[in-house]
Order: C-alpha cells, then structure tokens, then sequence
C-alpha cells in the first residue's frame, strides 16, 4: 500500500504545479527596481560653439602719448568705432587731470 500512497502524493503534487503554472508564467513586470523605471530615453546635449557664447571685443583705439618740455600731455587717438575713441579720450582727460592736479 505505501507504493500506492507515494504514486497518489506525486500525482496529487504534479497537479497543483500544473495548476500554478500558468499564473506563474503570466507576462507581469517584475516586483524588481530595475524593471519598475520606465525605459530611457537617450539624453542629448547640443552646445554651441564658444564663439557664440562669447561676447566680441571692444573695437581697438590706439593711443598715442606725447608729453611737453613743461610736462603737459596731450594724445592723438585713431579707431574705426567713434563711440569708443570718445569713451577712451574721456577716461584720458579724467586721468591725466586728475594726476596733474595731484602733483600741483
């Protein structure tokens, strides 16, 4: 009789795998942390060109120094941007006088 107990149980245990088996093979995502984020998407980082981002430079003044026998200054200034060569004979006067009246 044991044989016939044994050859039951196994009958009986191959019956409820085949019961959970489908369940278990059901296409559910996983319990995983991995599996849980959604798929990434590529990140793409367009920069532009540092000559862009930079801020071009001030037109060029050339300056030209003269000092007199009774020290006193005077300058000859040249550029292609107006405005500038004003903005730098402006800063010259402010400089120059405020020096010479230092020394008075």
């Amino acid at each position: 009789m044991r044989g016939g107990l044994c050859v039951k149980g196994v009958f009986i245990g191959c019956i409820v795998m085949i019961a959970f088996m489908p369940t278990a093979c059901e296409n559910r995502p996983s319990a995983s942390p991995e599996k849980s984020e959604p798929p990434s998407v590529p990140k793409v980082i367009v920069e532009k060109e540092k000559s862009e981002r930079q801020h071009p430079l001030p037109p060029e003044v050339k300056i030209r120094l003269k000092r007199d026998a009774k020290d006193n200054y005077s300058w000859e200034l040249s550029g292609s941007d107006v405005d500038q060569v004003l903005k730098v004979d402006e800063k010259l006067r402010k400089r120059i006088t405020a020096e010479q009246g230092k020394e008075k």
